[in-house]
């Protein structure tokens, strides 16, 4: 999926109906009467309610599609009905064919087909700065090129650090409110409402996990918990809303998004990835075995079971395929499992005293993306690749190899000061986006976000919480080069699409 990807405007039409992005699902008649001298005719189509389980939807490298235990998915439900003054619905944002997140590409597409009239484009967050006139596509260019929304994120008046602007290119970077407090704007992708009950942290800087998912005995309930305040923000800020959601209506829309499971479920030349003993497809992530800490990296399994760097088993069958694809897709999964890198200067690895602060730690992909056939991380780690990072303020080569890689937007620019390393020397960050620091006002949480998980990846590009890279080829790329990888040119290709079989 890349940004030049072309998206047909009947299919975005159809999609407008099917998940509700206009102004929610819902029955819709229209009827058509014919005339003629000896007889009339009047027939009233009905607009579907519900979507088949499994509905498969076209992107770039075959078709995703989502599962849900509920057996269809009811477009009465309030996921897809607008809860708030704008018209924007749950769907808005989390879209069955784009992976239950949005794509620039398809983005773009409703932008055309609507003349920027969706809901999705409201001033509120969809545009660059609130302020924003209706229509003005120059003014949304972070939401149509990377699929950004704005988040209007409040600094603690205790932070251990002082942050300010030092680029402002559409001049609401930072407001400052009668108190002093700063309200700071980033910008971040949304994340998919799907497999939620494998998460380890709710939101990209976890600001929603105010009760935390590392028991298997209070995982499920904390969940809802976290979820269902989640919802109520959403709509209060997302939705504009101006009452709070009913108890009903949060646990019907729960209980829905708890119930999605979405995957690749096909292949354009592998063909289904549940084929000749595979276990891809999102049937089959619906029934992985998962509890907190399940394969932690770190040692953190509850168990005590060590960690398992073969971490993804979705294309053990395919290893002899005479089907050439299925074969690359295995040998993809085996750079994944087994490609070591050098990890330095990841904040939240190699400064993490609980981990003996490791200088230069020797991994794979699965170090950090341990949770089995899932991708993310099993426990909530959150922490900084480097992607957020200025490379004009940068030294570390690593770091500067990656940033090379990237096409970043033209987003805001903070300098912040005041936090030491861990030999007591001050240090000074430069960032597009503080991470989880904003919100907590922590030195230690500066630039850090959470490891997302990886299925469906195929239909939601851009990558990375601020859409730095545009296409999947890009991301391996990235990868190979701020972690020093050394993969050859066929070794990134079955990464590819391995990760496009997600």
């Amino acid at each position: 999926m890349q940004i030049k990807e072309f998206v047909a405007p009947l299919f975005v039409c159809s999609l407008l109906l099917a998940a509700g992005c206009s102004t929610g699902g819902g029955a819709a008649a229209v009827s058509t009467t014919s005339t003629s001298t000896t007889t009339t005719m009047t027939t009233t189509t009905t607009a579907a309610t519900t979507i088949a389980n499994l509905q498969p939807y076209a992107d770039t490298t075959g078709t995703v599609a989502t599962y849900t235990g509920a057996g269809v998915i009811d477009l009465n439900n309030h996921f897809f009905l607008p809860l708030g003054t704008n018209g924007r619905t749950c769907a808005s944002c989390h879209q069955l064919n784009q992976g239950m997140s949005i794509s620039a590409a398809a983005t773009q597409a409703l932008f055309t087909s609507t003349a920027g009239r969706d809901p999705l484009f409201a001033a509120v967050d969809g545009a660059n700065c609130p302020t924003a006139a209706d229509g003005d596509s120059a003014a949304r260019s972070l939401l149509l090129s990377k699929g950004l929304i704005r988040v209007g994120v409040t600094l603690p008046s205790t932070a251990e650090f002082k942050l300010t602007v030092t680029h402002d290119p559409y001049g609401c970077a930072i407001t400052t409110s009668a108190t002093g407090q700063q309200t700071v704007s980033i910008y971040r992708r949304p994340l998919p409402s799907t497999g939620l009950p494998y998460a380890s942290a709710v939101m990209w800087d976890t600001r929603e996990t105010a009760q935390l998912l590392t028991m298997a005995s209070t995982c499920a309930q904390n969940l809802t918990t976290d979820l269902t305040q989640q919802m109520i923000d959403a709509v209060s800020g997302h939705a504009q809303g101006n009452t709070t959601p009913t108890t009903a209506q949060i646990t019907e829309t729960l209980t829905l998004m708890q119930g999605f499971y979405t995957a690749q479920a096909t292949d354009t030349a592998a063909g289904s990835l549940s084929a000749n003993g595979a276990t891809g497809g999102p049937a089959n992530f619906a029934a992985l075995l998962y509890y907190p800490g399940i394969n932690d990296a770190f040692g953190g399994d509850p168990t005590g079971a060590p960690f398992n760097p073969a971490a993804m088993t979705l294309f053990n069958s395919w290893r002899n395929s005479t089907n050439a694809a299925q074969a690359s897709i295995n040998r993809g999964q085996g750079v994944f499992n087994n490609s070591p890198m050098q990890i330095t200067n990841v904040r939240g690895i190699n400064d993490n005293a609980a981990l003996g602060s490791p200088a230069n730690l020797r991994g794979t992909c699965t170090t950090c993306h341990d949770a089995p056939n899932v991708g993310s991380h099993s426990l909530p780690l959150v922490m900084d690749t480097g992607t957020t990072r200025i490379a004009t303020s940068e030294t570390d080569p690593g770091i500067l190899a990656g940033t090379a890689r990237l096409t970043a937007s033209d987003l805001p620019v903070y300098q912040i000061t005041g936090c030491k390393d861990a030999t007591g020397k001050a240090v000074t960050y430069t960032t597009t986006d503080p991470g989880k620091g904003l919100f907590t006002g922590l030195c230690a949480d500066i630039n850090r976000v959470k490891v997302p998980s990886l299925r469906g990846l195929a239909a939601r590009a851009p990558f990375f919480h601020n859409g730095s890279v545009d296409n999947m080829p890009q991301l391996v790329n990235f990868y190979n080069a701020r972690f020093q990888m050394n993969l050859s040119q066929a070794q990134q290709t079955d990464l590819v699409n391995f990760l496009n079989a997600l």
